[in-house]
């Protein structure tokens, strides 16, 4: 899932020791670009805090695993970052809700050519 907006604030970097070794975690807010703005707060884990360009105001595309757990009989939802590039460029290239399909490949664009079907490798 792919959620495109500006990065409004971001939350003090939380760190910690668990029962793996030392955990980090870096919490901020997008805004989306939609008719009527939400805001979401989501999160990356470890290493990726470093690998992602993570700036106020700048515009982002974030592809995120949405995961609820029940811890002590209450809900906790976790929206977590695996990827996350500048600007919204991959919005263009995915369709968003209600958006057009994508049309198929032309013939001449096709991988496999009428030859190569009889070739099996098994």
């Amino acid at each position: 899932m792919e959620l495109t907006g500006k990065i409004v604030q971001l939350l003090p970097e939380q760190s910690g020791q668990g029962k793996n070794g030392t955990w980090r975690k870096q919490e901020f807010i997008i805004e989306t670009n939609d008719q009527y703005p939400k805001k979401v707060c989501v999160s990356v884990w470890g290493d990726k805090i470093d690998q992602f360009p993570i700036v106020e105001n700048k515009e982002v595309t974030a592809s995120i695993n949405i995961e609820s757990r029940e811890y002590n009989g209450r809900w906790y939802t976790d929206v977590r970052v695996w990827r996350l590039s500048e600007g919204s460029a991959a919005q263009a290239s995915t369709p968003q809700s209600g958006g057009a399909a994508v049309p198929p490949p032309a013939e001449e664009d096709s991988l496999v050519s009428e030859e190569d079907t009889d070739d099996l490798p098994f």
